[in-house]
C-alpha cells in the first residue's frame, strides 16, 4: 500500500537548527536513455531522527538546474521512488529523495506528516538542496524546487507548500486534503483501512534495516535524541487549539518528534499521540472531536489558503481510501488561491487497477518543466483529463484506457441531470454487532477488484433485511456520470441514530446483474433521527457510463464491511423525496477509441511514401534561406510563373504577385481556366513553379518544406471512410502525419466546423454539406496559420452556404488567415474582406472587397428599420431611379440619370429613417468589368 504527500517553508535562521550532512557515498549508473546518472547516497541528522536520502544529477557537473524533491508512499521507502528520480534526472533535474520518519533506514516515530516534524523534515531538505552547487537558486537559500509523492508523500508535498515560501511547483498523487474526512468520513471509522494504517507501520518499525550510509553528528547510545522533547511534544499535540506554524517562519530545533527506536506504545513507530488516538476510536468505533481535530492539523487543508503555486492533482478512481472529493478541494483551494490547478482522474487507486505510471510521470515532468525551468512551451495538458476503460485488450487481457479532456475542470456536480427514482419509504435492520457486514471494497487486497467494475462485473453483496432500495424506470439514452450524485432522504430511526452507506448500481435490463461502480459507497451517520429527519446525500464520485435499458438503483445498507456500524440493533426507516440528481460533465469529451491497424496502417503506409517522395523532392531542390521581414506574412507571391506542359508559351499563371496579411479572409476569383487552382497547387508544394517565388512567413516553398505545416488545405474534395464517424476520420488523417495527437486541436477545429452531434455518426449518414464541413475541419487540423479553401461551396444549399461563410469567418477571427476560391461571388463578397482577381493566368486586381466593389451607379442606403413596400414603390416611381431592391440593413438603389443628392432629398422627403448613403456595386457587376465579360 502507498500513502503519500508534499511540502514548503523558508529561512535562513534554518541554517542553525537544520542538519548536519555526514560524508555521502557517490555512485555513478549508467543508462541508455541518457547521460549516466550520478547518485549520491547520505543520512541527515534532523533533530529527533537521522533521515536517509539519495540526491540525483545527471549531464555537466558546472550547470545549475532546479530541484525536485520526491516523496514516497506510507510504508514504503526512497527506493519506491529510485526509477522516477533517475529518469528526472536524466531530464534535467537535481532530484533528492528519502526514507520519511519510520520508513526504509530513516529512523524516527511516524507522525502522519506532523508539520513539527515530517514537514519540517521537508524544509530542512530544501535547506540541504540550497547549498548544493548543482541546484538553480532564486534567491539566497532559496532552490527552485518542486515536489511531488504518492498517497502519504503526495500530502507532504501539499502540506510543504503551505508552509515553506520557496516551494514553486507540487504534483501529488492519489493523496488527500484532509486525514479526518478521509479515515472518519462524515463521522463514520473507516476501520479497515485505519488497521491497514497502524499495521503498515508496525511492520515498518520491525524491518528497519540496521545497515545504512554513514552519518556526522551520531548519538551516543542511551536515551534516544530528542525523547524527552518527544514526549512533550506528543503532550502538546492532544490539544486541539495548537497554532499552527506561520509560512516562512524559521526552522526550529527544539521540539522534534522522538527518533526512539523503542516506543512505549505497541503500534509500531507511530508518535505515542497517534497510539492513544487509534486505540480510542477503534474501542468507541467512532471517532471523537479530539481525533478529528489531531487528524485534521496534520493535513494539507490546514494550510489550504497558503498552497499558492502551481499543482497537478493526481487522483485515483478505485480508492475507497482517498476517494475523488479529496482531489475536488484540493483544485478547489488552490484556484481560489489564483494558482494553476489541473486535474487528472487516473484508473488505478489504492483499492488496484491501472497507476497509468509511464504516462504520469511523462505528465508530472512536462509539469516541472513549465513551471520549474520556465519552459513556455511545454505541454502541460489539458486543464481536466480522466482515464475510461474502452473494453478489453485481447493480447493481455488488459482494460483498454481513452482518455476524456476538458478545457476546464468540471469539478463534481456539472451538467446536472434528474433520475426519478420509485419506491415508497422501506423499514430495514441494523443487525446486533452490525454482523454480517454488507461488502463493497475490500482494503488491502490487491489486484484491482475494483477495476472489474468498470468491465461489467459485479461484486458488491447486500443482505436481505438490512438495507432498502429505489430504482429508476430503464434509460432510454446512455448516461455517463461523472462527478457525485445527490438525492434527498427522509431517515428514521428507533435509536435516534442511524448510520447509513449510500450507493448506485447500473442494473442490466434483466435486473439481476448490477455493478457497483469503482466498488464505492458513501458514509453517513444521522443523528437526532428518533421522529425522522430530512438528510441531502451525495453519492460516490465517480465516472461512468450506464448503457440504455439500463437503470440506476439507489441502495442504502445498514453495514458495510469498510467501516464501523453501531453494534447495538436498531430499526431504520429510509424513503426518498426526491430525482437523483446526476452530474454528466458535458465539456468533457473521450478521445476516440483506437482503430484496428489495418483501418489506419494503409493510409499510414501512403502517408510514409509521400513523406519519402516529398524528402527525395527536397533534396534535389536547396531552398533560399527565410526572409525575417517576412517572418510575420502569412503569404506573400512574386513573379509566379507557371507553363502547361510541352508548351514554351502557353502559360497557366504568368508573372503573378500579391500578398496576404493576417487576418484576413482572401477571396481568389477568376473565370475557368484563370489559374487559380494550380496556383493553390503551387502554394501548397504539390506543383513546383517554372519562375518566380512563394513565401509562407518567411519561407520559401518547396515540396516537403516544413513551414507546410502552418498550412492547412482542402483542394478538389476530401475522401473519408464511410463506415467510421466523422471523428475518427479525423483522427485516423492527423494519425497518419505522424504529428503529436495534442498538437491536433481537434476540438477547437470542429467547434469552428459547428458539426455537433453528427460526429459520432458515420460519415456515410452525412448530407453533402456535413460532408463539405468535416472537410473543412479536416484542413483545420492543428489550426493552421493559413487556411486554402477550393470551392468549398460545391454542391451546398442556401443555408449550408451561409454556415460555411460563418466558418470560414470564425477561423480568421481568431488572427489567422484564409484564402479562398470561389465561383459563387455573392458568398466571396460577403464572406471576405480582400480579393486577388486573375484572368488568364495573370492579376487583374487585388485589395479590399470594398474598394474593388466601390464604384458605378449603385448606392447603398442605410437605414434605421425596415422599409415599407409601398415606399419603395414610391422610390422605383422617381424619375433617374432604375431600380431599388431591399438589402441587409437598408436598400440598393441603381440610378439612371438622378443624381445621388436628389435621391437623398427625396429620400429625406419621403421620411424614410436614412443612416447612410454611399456607392456600391455588386462584386459580380465588378468581376465581369474587370475581366471584360468573361464567363466566370
Amino acid at each position: 500500500m502507498q500513502i503519500r504527500i508534499p511540502r514548503r517553508w523558508a529561512a535562513a535562521a534554518a541554517a542553525a537548527a537544520v542538519l548536519l550532512a555526514g560524508a555521502g557515498t557517490w555512485t555513478a549508473v549508467a543508462s541508455d536513455d541518457g547521460p549516466a546518472t550520478r547518485r549520491e547516497d547520505r543520512v541527515l541528522e534532523m533533530p529527533g531522527a537521522r533521515i536517509d536520502t539519495s540526491f540525483f544529477t545527471a549531464g555537466p557537473d558546472g550547470a545549475r538546474r532546479p530541484a525536485v524533491l520526491l516523496g514516497h508512499g506510507f510504508g514504503g521507502s526512497k527506493e519506491d521512488v529510485r526509477a522516477q528520480a533517475e529518469k528526472l534526472a536524466r531530464d534535467g533535474y537535481a532530484v533528492l529523495t528519502w526514507s520519511a520518519r519510520g520508513f526504509g533506514a530513516s529512523t524516527g516515530r511516524i507522525g502522519l506528516n506532523d508539520p513539527d516534524h515530517e514537514v519540517k523534515d521537508v524544509s530542512r531538505l530544501i535547506d540541504w538542496l540550497a547549498g548544493r552547487p548543482e541546484v538553480r537558486l532564486d534567491g539566497d537559500g532559496d532552490p527552485r524546487v518542486g515536489i511531488s509523492g504518492v498517497s502519504y508523500g503526495g500530502a507532504v508535498a501539499l502540506s510543504a507548500a503551505g508552509y515553506d515560501r520557496r516551494v514553486d511547483a507540487i504534483a501529488p498523487q492519489i493523496t488527500y486534503w484532509n486525514l479526518a474526512d478521509a479515515l472518519f468520513p462524515d463521522g463514520v471509522y473507516k476501520k479497515l483501512w485505519a488497521g491497514i494504517f497502524f499495521t503498515t507501520g508496525t511492520v515498518a518499525s520491525s524491518e528497519q534495516p540496521r545497515d545504512r550510509a554513514p552519518v556526522e553528528n551520531e548519538q551516543p547510545p542511551g536515551r534516544a535524541p530528542g525523547q524527552d522533547e518527544a514526549r512533550a511534544a506528543d503532550a502538546q499535540a492532544r490539544k486541539p487549539d495548537t497554532p499552527a506554524r506561520k509560512p516562512g517562519a524559521p526552522v526550529r530545533g527544539g521540539a522534534p518528534a522522538a527518533a526512539s527506536d523503542a516506543p512505549t506504545v505497541a503500534c509500531g513507530r507511530f508518535q505515542d499521540v497517534l497510539c492513544a488516538m487509534y486505540e480510542r476510536v477503534g474501542v468507541a468505533g467512532k471517532p471523537d472531536a479530539a481525533a478529528r481535530a489531531l487528524l485534521a492539523e496534520r493535513s494539507p487543508s490546514a494550510v489550504g489558503d497558503r498552497i499558492k503555486v502551481p499543482t497537478l492533482i493526481v487522483q485515483g478512481q478505485t480508492d475507497s481510501l482517498f476517494p475523488l472529493p479529496h482531489a475536488d478541494a484540493i483544485a478547489k483551494a488552490v484556484r481560489a488561491n489564483g494558482a494553476p490547478v489541473a486535474v487528472d482522474w487516473i484508473a488505478g487507486g489504492h483499492d488496484g487497477g491501472d497507476r497509468e505510471t509511464a504516462r504520469v510521470q511523462a505528465r508530472i515532468g512536462a509539469w516541472f518543466d513549465r513551471y520549474l525551468k520556465d519552459d513556455t512551451g511545454a505541454d502541460t495538458g489539458p486543464a481536466f483529463r480522466v482515464s475510461r476503460t474502452g473494453g478489453v485488450d485481447t493480447t493481455d487481457g488488459q482494460a483498454r484506457l481513452r482518455g476524456a479532456t476538458g478545457a476546464g475542470y468540471p469539478g463534481l456536480r456539472a451538467g446536472l441531470r434528474t433520475v426519478p427514482l420509485a419506491g415508497g419509504p422501506q423499514t430495514f435492520r441494523n443487525p446486533p454487532g452490525a454482523t454480517p457486514p454488507a461488502i463493497s471494497a475490500v482494503p488491502g487486497v490487491g489486484g484491482g477488484l475494483s477495476q472489474l467494475s468498470s468491465l461489467g462485473v459485479g461484486l458488491s453483496l447486500d443482505f436481505p433485511g438490512q438495507h432498502a432500495r429505489f430504482e429508476s424506470p430503464p434509460l432510454t439514452e446512455p448516461l455517463r456520470v461523472t462527478g457525485s450524485p445527490t438525492v434527498r432522504v427522509t431517515v428514521a430511526s428507533d435509536t435516534g441514530e442511524a448510520v447509513l452507506f449510500a450507493k448506485v448500481y447500473d442494473v442490466g435490463p434483466d435486473g439481476r446483474r448490477q455493478v457497483l461502480p469503482a466498488q464505492l459507497v458513501t458514509p453517513v451517520r444521522v443523528e437526532g433521527a428518533k421522529e425522522g429527519k430530512a438528510v441531502e446525500l451525495t453519492l460516490p464520485a465517480v465516472d461512468h457510463e450506464v448503457e440504455a435499458g439500463h437503470r440506476l438503483r439507489l441502495v442504502l445498507a445498514a453495514t458495510d464491511l469498510g467501516y464501523a456500524s453501531p453494534a447495538t440493533p436498531a430499526s431504520y426507516t429510509v424513503g426518498v423525496t426526491g430525482a437523483l440528481s446526476v452530474p454528466t460533465a458535458p465539456a468533457v469529451r473521450t478521445e476516440a477509441a483506437g482503430l484496428p491497424w489495418w483501418v489506419w496502417g494503409m493510409p499510414a503506409a501512403g502517408a510514409l511514401i509521400a513523406a519519402a517522395l516529398l524528402l527525395t523532392a527536397r533534396r534535389r531542390t536547396t531552398a533560399p534561406p527565410p526572409d525575417p521581414a517576412l517572418a510575420g506574412v502569412p503569404l506573400t507571391i512574386s513573379g509566379l510563373t507557371k507553363r502547361y506542359a510541352r508548351s514554351a508559351d502557353r502559360y497557366a499563371v504568368r508573372d503573378l504577385s500579391f500578398r496576404v496579411e493576417k487576418g484576413q479572409v482572401l477571396g481568389l476569383l477568376g473565370p475557368n481556366g484563370a489559374g487559380k487552382t494550380t496556383t493553390l497547387r503551387m502554394l501548397m508544394g504539390l506543383i513546383t513553379p517554372d519562375d518566380g517565388e512563394i513565401r509562407v512567413f518567411g519561407h520559401a516553398i518547396r515540396p516537403g518544406a516544413p513551414v507546410l505545416s502552418r498550412v492547412g488545405a482542402f483542394v478538389e474534395g476530401a475522401g473519408f471512410l464511410p463506415h467510421l464517424s466523422g471523428r475518427e476520420n479525423l483522427e485516423l488523417y492527423w494519425r497518419a502525419t505522424g504529428r503529436p495527437a495534442d498538437d491536433a486541436h481537434l476540438d477547437e477545429a470542429l467547434e469552428i466546423a459547428g458539426l455537433g452531434d453528427a460526429l459520432a455518426r458515420a460519415v456515410r449518414t452525412y448530407s453533402q454539406g456535413m460532408r463539405q464541413r468535416l472537410a473543412i475541419a479536416q484542413a483545420m487540423l492543428g489550426l493552421p496559420d493559413l487556411l486554402i479553401l477550393d470551392e468549398p461551396t460545391n454542391g451546398l444549399d442556401p443555408p449550408q452556404i451561409r454556415e460555411m461563410r460563418d466558418v470560414m469567418i470564425r477561423y480568421a477571427a481568431g488572427g489567422r488567415t484564409v484564402i479562398v476560391s470561389s465561383h459563387l461571388l455573392s458568398e466571396v463578397e460577403q464572406s471576405c474582406t480582400h480579393l486577388v482577381v486573375m484572368d488568364r493566368g495573370r492579376l487583374v486586381q487585388a485589395g479590399p472587397v470594398a474598394e474593388i466593389t466601390g464604384s458605378g451607379d449603385t448606392l447603398l442606403v442605410t437605414t434605421a428599420g425596415e422599409v415599407p413596400g409601398p415606399l419603395i414603390d414610391k422610390l422605383v416611381a422617381m424619375p433617374g431611379v432604375a431600380s431599388v431592391e431591399p438589402a441587409d440593413g437598408g436598400l440598393l438603389v441603381r440610378l439612371d440619370g438622378a443624381t445621388a443628392s436628389g435621391l437623398i432629398a427625396e429620400l429625406v422627403r419621403l421620411d424614410v429613417p436614412l443612416t447612410g448613403v454611399g456607392p456600391h456595386r455588386r462584386l459580380e457587376d465588378a468581376f465581369l468589368t474587370l475581366i471584360g465579360g468573361g464567363s466566370a
